[in-house]
């Protein structure tokens, strides 16, 4: 057992915020080879210091944990599975749909919205039938409880499934960050789990992890009964290219692991993987002078009239280009 103290300076001050409770955190769960993977957890106090407690569980052996919400004392339970199938880019039925985006850690504010909209009971079991939960990205970084956000949707994913129903995680700006290690925004809580993990903070997220590799299998861009969903936008040049939704898709999923800030501009695909016209960071709905109709040459080329983004924070809901954009980053309590 090792055990790591924490100095955080005078801007991290564990003693004066619940919210780092380390007491249980986690559970962080990588492959150790081809047949088990580790399950840790945290343990200790900032006086006696924190370390890892690991048991090891073989791939095919069906079993949950849970994780740990310390704000108000709460937890809920994992049914863990280390396979995941790259979901359709394409979804085509009756079934309701709910979007949110932008939660940024924020569990309660996730938890709490899913309750009072019908998603989720208190007990947090799926009540939406078959209905299509999507989550519109940036559902990760700034807050003190990626971890618990990340597990609440991997779960739910699965309780959904059981009951009909669908959680789409639609990839986000700040979920590439956390893959590829852009760590400016994300609480240094992180810096520190990963250090008593005997980590570095990229592996919590990369494909030996196995958050990391199912976040690896979304998708950037969906079509849900008829409304694409993507986090940034859709660029105008992306009207005049020949991909289609599953390629778009498949292109960005091999440069999740990619910083797209530094790429340069002669890489193909360049235009899907750029941090100002890819589809997870474009702002041109809300910071260019668009007309109407580039707005409508890129829904078109998808067979849709409306899309729903996140990323750009607004005031309210919002519809832009009469009625063709749906902007839905408010600011959560």
């Amino acid at each position: 057992m090792i055990l790591f103290g924490l100095y955080h300076g005078a801007s991290f001050h564990y003693n004066d915020n619940p919210a780092l409770n380390w007491e249980n955190e986690g559970p962080y769960i990588f492959y150790k080879n081809d047949s088990t993977i580790g399950v840790s957890y945290l343990k200790g106090n900032q006086e006696l210091g924190f370390y890892a407690s690991e048991k090891v569980y073989h791939q095919d052996f069906l079993f949950s944990v849970p994780t740990f919400y310390p704000l108000d004392s709460t937890e809920f339970q994992i049914p863990i599975k280390t396979k995941f199938e790259t979901p359709k880019s394409v979804y085509i039925d009756s079934g309701k749909t709910l979007a949110i985006s932008d939660i940024e850690s924020n569990y309660k504010a996730l938890r709490d919205f899913l309750i009072s909209n019908k998603v989720i009971n208190g007990n947090l079991e799926w009540t939406f039938g078959d209905g299509h939960l999507v989550l519109v990205g940036d559902m990760v970084d700034r807050g003190y409880f990626a971890t618990q956000v990340l597990w609440f949707i991997y779960a739910l994913e699965q309780a959904a499934a059981e009951k009909g129903g669908f959680v789409h995680y639609i990839i986000g700006n700040h979920e590439l960050k956390m893959m590829y290690g852009d760590y400016t925004v994300t609480s240094p809580e992180y810096y520190h789990v990963a250090s008593i993990l005997v980590k570095k903070q990229v592996e919590l997220y990369d494909q030996q992890s196995v958050i990391g590799r199912w976040l690896a299998s979304k998708n950037a861009i969906e079509l849900i009964n008829g409304n694409l969903i993507v986090h940034g936008g859709i660029h105008p040049e992306i009207a005049s290219t020949a991909l289609t939704l599953e390629e778009i898709n498949r292109l960005i999923r091999a440069n999740y692991y990619q910083s797209f800030s530094l790429r340069s501009a002669k890489i193909p695909g360049y235009l899907f993987v750029s941090s100002i016209t890819g589809p997870c960071w474009y702002r041109g709905y809300f910071r260019e002078d668009l007309t109407l109709e580039q707005v409508e040459a890129g829904l078109a080329k998808f067979g849709t009239s409306a899309v729903i983004v996140g990323h750009t924070i607004q005031s309210e809901i919002t519809k832009s280009y009469e009625g063709k954009v749906f902007g839905i980053d408010v600011k959560h309590p």
